[in-house]
């Protein structure tokens, strides 16, 4: 979705028009539930804190003053809401452990050249300590900006910068060493 559409889409919320919103929660859905996937290893909360984000949103979304801030400030509500539901669950269900890959797919035919990449960078980002996983999912995945990665994670750009940085040298030993 480009920038233009995704503020009108906004502007209209705001407005009080439901179908806007709904294209909103209908863009977004799967790109949140693999960013609060990212940082949970419990589903469970992940998909929880997604949903009271959208909750959340769908009542505050007039107070946004700015409709381009509005992706940074929809992560940046998933994230709290599921650091606090990870605080709410038993300790045995802790928010930040790392998040396994399941390798529980069939192999009825070979994988083609980019499968194996893919697969191979995902199992690589799921080694990524948290910190570096949620920069690299939010940057490559989400496309966020520096800028907006930093709102998000309540981070200064700089320390963004740097930990991008890091993660993808560490993506490169981990690919390096498969």
């Amino acid at each position: 979705m480009l920038q233009a559409q995704m503020d009108l889409l906004v502007i209209e919320a705001q407005s009080g028009n439901s179908k806007a919103f709904e294209c909103l929660v209908e863009y977004f859905q799967p790109i949140l539930n693999k960013f609060a996937r990212s940082l949970s290893s419990n589903s469970g909360i992940a998909d929880d804190a997604v949903q009271e984000a959208w909750i959340t949103i769908s009542r505050k979304v007039r107070a946004l003053n700015d409709p381009r801030a509005f992706k940074g400030w929809l992560f940046r509500t998933v994230r709290w809401r599921l650091l606090d539901l990870a605080k709410s669950y038993p300790k045995n269900h802790a928010s930040y452990e790392l998040v396994e890959e399941s390798h529980s797919e069939t192999l009825s035919q070979p994988l083609n050249e980019d499968e194996l990449v893919n697969r191979e960078l995902k199992q690589a980002i799921a080694q990524l300590a948290p910190t570096e996983r949620s920069v690299i999912h939010l940057f490559y995945l989400a496309e966020l900006s520096v800028v907006e990665i930093g709102y998000v994670l309540d981070i200064p750009e700089g320390t963004v910068k740097s930990r991008l940085s890091r993660a993808r040298k560490l993506l490169k030993q981990l690919i390096a060493s498969e």
